[in-house]
């Protein structure tokens, strides 16, 4: 990249980390200089509107189709929710059970005739039929297939199953040209003879394997050679085009992947350029979501000046209005395009991922959002980008795709005179909108986004129109709708911007803070985004210092606990790489046990006499602290926990919020005595006390997270602690004690004693003086724990234990299998499976188990095992020795008792590490697994849905009962699963690790924990004692209130 096209890169940079007011404030600064007459484009959006109204009976079916069911009403919902699944599921019994389920939640009455399209009409009849005419209330079953089997048995076949079936395939039908390129090219001939032009986009999901991306080649390629025979024009913008998705193009397009997929991706999208070259069609790269977009910019910029391609004016680009990047993108572009002397093709479009794009901040923390909160906003960023696009005159060839009449009146209004530019829309949508704006302005070209593809490659495609244009502040769900008000359709959205001086949209809180408008209100952590420059090169700053030679050992500091003076100096080293020393810490000795037992047992009353607030605002800072050197902490994390550096991320984030989420519900439930009923002249309060003395023994798969949540949740209660890290992880434990020190929690009241749990851990359980204790760990040792406790004298004492779990995922036949396989990847193999809550066994109906695994081997392929601190990593080490080599032993024991599904690739130059590659495995029953396997081992088995009941038996029998996941369209079938288990935490359509502090509060039972749950409102209580005050207020001298009361 030249030194030009950095500063405009740099920009783009800067965008992203700016807020969405400062960037709103940039792009009114933007239009206060293009000249256009507002009120003669309202008129003129005015006139569009109503003329299409005029002509409403004209309405394409897709149109009134999401002007009748909208997402504002149960039947859209539904009807996308069946849309979205039922013609990828391949068993009878359970496409009767969606299309139960979905058609049973309709008032399709409510729509019969209200539409004019007959295609809508007679879509409400057929959903009548099968959704009414039938009484649902009495049906036992939840997800309402009772009825189904009753209309099944009395009409003697599934007809109504047909029906719905032909009903999806028709509304498909309406989004998708053709189910190949030659039924595409054919239907579009019509179309043609209206001079329009087409943009063919080849659906499908994103590449999970190196097959999907050689069969999503493939049919790129024959696309280009169809549309190429079919050419009608010698020149590349009279012709029709494709668009392609890099990510169908390699299985890890990703900026994390950076190197491989420049070196992978790029020959195979050259061969598709030099070939739309050679044909004199154009091409253009779509968009992705937002993490993609610098990958997207960069494959673009070789592409523009690639010497193979000169000459050849068909490269396009497409720019998503929505970002709060896409001013800058689009400066970027005219600079590239003048810097190749090449023509750019520039297709402007609002954008299809919003949704997506405002969880995924959210989930991530970050300052602000990538993508505007306010239609307006992207309707005013796209008024921006279409001024630059003109002005960059011969540079580019601008696409302007809208279905908004008053975008395109504003469009009309800003064109400079003989100005090459052309308007697009989507196949099926929009189609009277642009006839009447083809009878107003005859000359200007409009193209086709027309999509081909088999109906189950729809759904993806399908689910993101209906959202983006079946929303209710969607222009296109509203302009036919004669209760809007033309006037509110046509306003400018400079001037609906400007009369909201918040800039940002009131109703979506910024993504750190989430939860600030709870009952019980606490700020949510902020987070670094391994995407976003800014943050990525904090985190390597923080890794340079602390990453040692790999030879040598005097590069790590010694590193002693307070207060511990006579225990054995240990070397610390990485689990990644043993020959790396990266520090050495003393142990606790017996006595040092004793002293600091002595000590907290003599702070404890004048800790908890400090009060809640007090102890809630120590909280807060260490909170602040963390939060202000993530960086160095996701470092150190990485390099002696062998986490990657994800991983590391969400770890400090989960320490930050039990600190934040345990002081607010401390303050909520602990500040004040709670106020007790009583007969008249009494008065009763219950207030809340530290125990005592409480030991806290944590793991070393999340060394800062449970360490600190524990701890923390002990102080705030009133109680002394002394901390029990794991011994593979005790620089973690140690900075992080010496921070909660410096936050204001006395050295008297927080000990941390270093060493071998049956050497410290035990010594401290078996003591009298301990009253209480929280463990992480394994299950065994839970239950020494609980032994070594009933068996000792003096009081009872509490165990707060969570443990391991045989944890399970059960897929049924309407599941999406993309979605089931990268969740499964990311729940099984991600942390390398040492998480308490990782996928141990998957099952799968039979009905769809062959292609489901056949793509979890080939992503499985993909993943990458390496040094944790490589951004490019998705597998970092296991802990130690000992836990790599019961891992091996029993994939060893999977090897001839089971059928290896897949084994992921174990490259060369680990063998200092503890690693294991990810396995899959087939079995035939989970009492084949006696106990969970802490490492990167999955385990599959086939069901049959008759058979369910037999599989809710054996996750029962296993005795575990930590986490659960269920990927399923039909609401009914998660539902009973989650009726049917003993499980702690069940997760649906989604991963089923990374519990978010207090919003899925964290816990199993049975083997697999006693309660109460981590991060959640019942916790802390359990860290303290309840006391009762009751005082007799007429022994005082009479009852006051009772006296003063007034005679009524």
């Amino acid at each position: 990249m030249t030194n030009n096209l950095s500063k405009y890169f740099d920009q783009i940079r800067h965008k992203e980390a700016q807020s969405e007011p400062a960037c709103v404030q940039d792009l009114l600064q933007v239009l206060t200089h293009v000249a256009h007459d507002s009120a003669s484009v309202q008129a003129d959006s005015e006139a569009l509107i109503a003329a299409c109204r005029a002509r409403k009976h004209e309405a394409g079916s897709l149109d009134a189709f999401l002007q009748e069911f909208g997402l504002s009403n149960r039947e859209g919902v539904a009807l996308m929710c069946l849309a979205e699944a039922l013609l990828r599921v391949p068993d009878a019994e359970t496409a009767d059970r969606l299309i139960a389920e979905k058609l049973g939640k309709g008032e399709w009455s409510a729509h019969k005739g209200q539409s004019e399209s007959l295609f809508v009409n007679a879509s409400v009849w057929g959903l009548m039929l099968t959704g009414k005419v039938i009484d649902l209330h009495d049906d036992s079953e939840p997800d309402g297939s009772n009825w189904f089997i009753r209309m099944r048995t009395r009409l003697g076949e599934p007809v109504v199953r047909r029906a719905v079936y032909a009903a999806m395939r028709i509304m498909g039908g309406q989004f998708v040209l053709g189910k190949d390129m030659r039924q595409a090219l054919k239907k579009s001939q019509s179309d043609k003879t209206h001079g329009l032009r087409f943009s063919f986009d080849m659906l499908g999901e994103g590449a999970r394997t190196a097959a999907d991306a050689e069969r999503y080649a493939k049919s790129y390629s024959d696309a280009i050679a169809t549309i190429i025979t079919h050419r009608a024009s010698e020149q590349v913008e009279f012709s029709d085009g494709i668009s392609i998705k890099l990510s169908a193009l390699h299985p890890r397009f990703d900026q994390l992947q950076l190197d491989r997929v420049e070196q992978e991706l790029y020959p195979s999208v050259l061969a598709l350029a030099l070939q739309a070259k050679t044909g004199g069609i154009g091409l253009s790269i779509d968009a992705e979501e937002v993490e993609r977009l610098e990958l997207n910019l960069r494959i673009f910029e070789k592409l523009a000046r690639e010497p193979q391609l000169s000459g050849w004016q068909g490269l396009g680009f497409v720019l998503q209005a929505y970002q709060t990047r896409a001013i800058a993108v689009c400066d970027w572009l005219i600079a590239l395009a003048k810097e190749t002397d090449r023509r750019l093709m520039v297709r402007l479009v609002k954008g299809a991922y919003w949704d997506r794009e405002v969880k995924r901040a959210q989930e991530l923390g970050l300052p602000d959002y990538p993508v505007f909160t306010r239609k307006c906003h992207t309707d005013v960023s796209y008024h921006a980008c279409a001024s630059r696009l003109f002005d960059a005159g011969e540079a580019l060839y601008p696409q302007f795709a809208s279905h908004n009449a008053q975008t395109l009146a504003y469009l009309m209004h800003l064109a400079p005179p003989g100005a090459a530019f052309e308007l697009q829309r989507l196949h099926g949508m929009g189609e009277l909108l642009y006839d009447v704006v083809k009878t107003r302005y005859p000359d200007v070209p409009v193209r086709v986004y027309a999509p081909v593809g088999n109906h189950t490659d729809l759904l993806p495609y399908l689910v993101r129109r209906l959202l983006e244009n079946g929303a209710n502040s969607s222009f296109v769900n509203r302009f036919l709708d004669a209760k809007t008000p033309v006037s509110e359709l046509a306003q400018d959205p400079l001037d609906v911007t400007q009369s909201n001086p918040e800039l940002r949209h009131t109703g979506i809180p910024l993504p750190h803070r989430l939860f600030c408008d709870q009952v019980v209100p606490w700020q949510n952590s902020g987070g670094l985004d391994l995407y976003r420059a800014a943050d990525y090169e904090c985190i390597q700053t923080a890794l340079a210092k602390l990453l040692p030679p790999a030879e040598g050992s005097g590069s790590g500091s010694a590193e002693t606990p307070v207060n511990v003076d006579h225990g054995a100096l240990v070397s610390v080293k990485s689990p990644a790489d043993h020959a790396r020393l990266i520090g050495s810490v003393r142990e606790a000795s017996s006595s040092d046990s004793d002293r600091a037992l002595e000590e907290a047992c003599r702070a404890q009353q004048a800790w908890c006499a400090k009060g809640v607030e007090f102890r809630a605002a120590c909280l807060d800072r260490i909170a602040d602290e963390l939060e202000a050197a993530m960086p160095e902490w996701v470092g150190l994390i990485s390099v002696e926990a062998g986490r990657t550096l994800a991983d590391g991320i969400s770890e400090v984030r989960e320490a930050i919020d039990f600190c934040r989420y345990y002081a607010q519900q401390a303050r909520h439930t602990m500040s004040v005595p709670l106020i007790l009923p009583g007969p008249t002249g009494e008065s009763n309060t219950l207030s809340w006390h530290g125990r005592g003395v409480w030991i806290c023994i944590s793991p070393w798969n999340f060394p800062l997270a449970i360490f600190v949540g524990q701890i923390v949740a002990a102080l705030v209660t009133g109680n002394a602690v002394i901390a029990k890290p794991a011994e593979q992880t005790p620089l973690v434990a140690l900075k992080a004690i010496q921070l909660m020190h410096r936050c204001g929690v006395p050295e008297s009241v927080l000990h941390c004693l270093l060493g071998a749990g049956a050497d410290v851990g035990a010594k401290l359980v078996a003591d009298p003086r301990i009253s209480g204790v929280v463990f992480t760990g394994g299950t065994d040792t839970a239950q020494t724990i609980n032994r070594s406790l009933a068996t000792r004298p003096g009081p009872i004492t509490p165990l707060i234990a969570e443990t391991g779990g045989l944890n399970v995922m059960l897929v049924d036949a309407t599941a999406l299998p993309e979605q089931v396989v990268d969740d499964v990847i990311m729940s099984a193999f991600h942390s390398a499976g040492q998480r308490c809550s990782a996928l141990r066994v998957l099952y799968l109906q039979q009905d769809i188990a062959d292609h489901v695994l056949a793509m979890l081997a080939g992503a499985m392929s993909e993943l990458v095992v390496g040094l944790p601190w490589e951004t490019r990593t998705d597998v970092g080490p296991l802990i130690d020795a000992s836990a790599q080599q019961k891992v091996l032993e029993h994939i060893q024991a999977m090897h001839r008792d089971a059928r290896l599904i897949a084994a992921t690739p174990l490259p060369e130059g680990l063998e200092r590490g503890h690693f294991v590659a990810p396995h899959a495995f087939e079995i035939e029953s989970l009492a084949q697994l006696e106990q969970e396997i802490f490492g990167p081992v999955l385990h599959v088995i086939r069901y049959a849905r008759a058979d369910l009941p037999k599989v809710y038996q054996q996750i029962n029998d296993s005795g575990y009962g930590l986490t659960l996941g269920v990927h399923s369209r039909i609401d009914g079938f998660a539902r009973s699963v989650f009726r049917n288990t003993r499980v702690g935490n069940t997760y649906v359509n989604r991963n089923m690790i990374g519990a978010v502090v207090g919003v899925n509060p964290f816990g199993g039972q049975g083997l697999s924990g006693t309660g109460p749950k981590a991060g959640g409102p019942h916790y802390l209580q359990r860290f303290a004692t309840e006391r009762t005050y009751t005082d007799n207020l007429v022994a005082r001298g009479g009852n006051t209130d009772l006296f003063t009361m007034s005679d009524s």
